[in-house]
């Protein structure tokens, strides 16, 4: 699929002009004039509220999953995990390293995933000799039990503490149960194994951030569920092996659950059998966009009002924790878009980053204090591909988000087109405000004014390209590509996300026009903006996305 762009034809025109002469300037502004008739000028006005934050993230708030998932799982005829889960994923690849680092406050991983309720450790009185999953008809996903060699843990947090990954570990909570009828277990869970594993976990020092207890066991569950009641009995004997554990301790790892999908009424009933300071993390897990095989996934993707149906369960889950565990706060414990491993080129291209940011924003809007991808590496959904561990578009999209969006969300006031989202944050580690907008539609380029509600006599302008002549046009493009202005004027920074060739399945991803890949070394690249005439309008062309960081815009939350 490609989009039109008028833009990049003027911006060639330039350098042919510069290079060529006059007539051939001509010749290829009249060859444009189809796409610019084509393409649709839209003038919106967004109003940020400054004043005070509607919300807060966690200083890390980007997080990424490992999976357990052996090269034996396919979906739709792929078999698209290969070496990339916890048990066999190359740890001394240097980009794999590299694209940790690159989160300047660390990234979070959460170990975790369907096969996770059948893991044993091998440490302590396990018993039986510690073996890979393998395939096995009848098995809860098609598969065995499966076994984490403390060789193998050693290795994982020697890798952790070396690339600064803050850790989440999510634990088996169906130890000792057994199944009582088709999807539904029962029993006491045996929690020898996992206080074993977490004795050996502190034993050698590793700095756990969280243990999450169970995988997608909430509700009807997938393949296994368990009552809620006594996943809260669970919890708080899981909470007090942790207390005992941690005792004298400088600090003390969070409690998360259940890491399942958001039932309304189960999660209710978690809250109120675990009691008052059990739980510290609710995780819910999240794939709208259906099966991966779907090929329905990029109309989807495109469509605002499809987007905007999961603002019920963000807006669900917050108010049943603000009701039921004021105590606790709202995860995305894992999220890949779409389920058995994704959609092939939909999840690891470019199209994609539409529908990830725009669920970090609106998680970030509802209270969502982390928000953990699937994957870091895996499947179609990796934020890394799995066999050459270079970076897909998502990557890129994580680290821009990363970088610019600080911790305190801002309320927006739009009326818009539907295909224009918008999210405000307090810009990270500078003063401003940083604008994350994403344009959906394939013919429309939005024009943005950007006021503060504080004062709404502040403005960053109203000129267009229909009031100016074309020269005026031309110059203020040169400046959208980083010449500093004539006449002096106060600049915002822009960093504008494309698609190579305008093909919004490619797997590159162009920052103001440069494709973004790996250095000669092996490193994540610098993300540098263009800077651009503060009083001028936010130009965004179809189907494109922009952080647009105002560090003028007036909003005593970012003080």
């Amino acid at each position: 699929m490609r989009l039109f762009n008028w833009v990049a034809s003027i911006e060639t025109v330039i350098v042919v002009d510069m290079g060529m002469g006059l007539r051939v300037f001509l010749l290829v502004f009249l060859c444009s004039i189809p796409e610019i008739l084509a393409q649709d000028f839209v003038d919106e006005t967004i109003e940020v509220s400054g004043v005070t934050p509607i919300a807060e993230t966690d200083d890390i708030f980007v997080c990424a999953t490992m999976d357990w998932w052996p090269p034996e799982k396919c979906d739709y005829g792929q078999c698209p995990w290969g070496q990339s889960s916890v048990l066999n994923l190359d740890l001394n690849q240097p980009f794999l390293a590299n694209a940790i680092k690159g989160f300047d406050n660390g990234l979070r991983i959460r170990i975790g995933g369907s096969l996770q309720d059948q893991v044993l450790y091998d440490v302590g009185n396990l018993g039986p000799p510690c073996q890979p999953f393998r395939k096995l008809p009848g098995g809860l996903f098609g598969f065995s039990k499966g076994c984490l060699p403390m060789e193998r843990w050693d290795a994982l947090n020697s890798f952790f503490i070396k690339t600064g990954a803050i850790v989440t570990f999510g634990l088996n909570a169906l130890n000792g149960r057994h199944q009582m009828r088709t999807g539904v277990w029962g029993g006491a869970w045996d929690s020898s194994n996992a206080q074993s594993f977490i004795e050996y976990t502190i034993s050698k020092g590793y700095p756990v951030d969280s243990w999450e207890f169970g995988n997608e066991l909430s509700g009807s569950g997938v393949s296994a569920s368990v009552n809620a009641e006594e996943y809260g009995k669970d919890l708080i004997g899981l909470k007090a092996i942790l207390n005992n554990l941690y005792d004298g301790s400088r600090s003390k790892p969070l409690l998360v659950a259940p890491g399942g999908f958001f039932d309304q009424q189960w999660y209710t009933q978690l809250l109120q059998s675990s009691g008052s300071e059990v739980v510290n993390v609710m995780t819910h897990h999240i794939y709208n966009l259906g099966p991966g095989v779907d090929r329905n996934l990029i109309s989807k993707i495109l469509d605002p009002h499809f987007l905007s149906q999961i603002v019920k369960t963000f807006r669900d889950l917050q108010l049943t924790i603000q009701q039921y565990g004021p105590w606790a706060s709202a995860w995305v414990g894992e999220s890949g878009g779409a389920y058995n491993s994704g959609g092939r080129l939909v999840s690891n291209t470019f199209v994609n980053s539409f529908w990830y940011l725009d669920q970090l924003g609106m998680a970030s809007k509802y209270g969502t204090k982390v928000y953990c991808r699937q994957s870091l590496i895996g499947g179609n959904y990796g934020l890394l591909d799995r066999t050459t561990f270079i970076p897909n578009p998502d990557y890129y999209s994580a680290r821009l988000w990363n970088q610019l969006m600080g911790k305190a969300v801002l309320d927006i006031d739009f009326s818009g087109s539907p295909y224009l989202r918008a999210y405000a944050h307090c810009s990270r580690k500078q003063v401003g405000v940083t604008l994350l907008l994403i344009n959906l539609s394939n013919t429309t380029e939005f024009r943005i004014t950007v006021q503060s509600r504080t004062n709404i006599g502040l403005q960053v302008g109203q000129t267009t390209y229909r009031e100016g002549s074309l020269m005026h046009g031309l110059k203020r493009r040169v400046s959208w590509v980083g010449w500093k202005a004539s006449d002096g004027a106060a600049q915002r920074e822009e960093y504008h996300l494309t698609p190579k060739d305008g093909d919004i399945q490619s797997q590159t991803m162009l920052l103001n026009g440069v494709p973004l890949k790996l250095t000669v070394d092996g490193n994540i690249p610098n993300f540098n903006p263009v800077l651009v005439d503060a009083k001028s309008p936010i130009s965004l062309t179809p189907l494109s996305i922009a952080f647009v960081r105002l560090p003028n815009l007036e909003a005593p939350a970012c003080y």
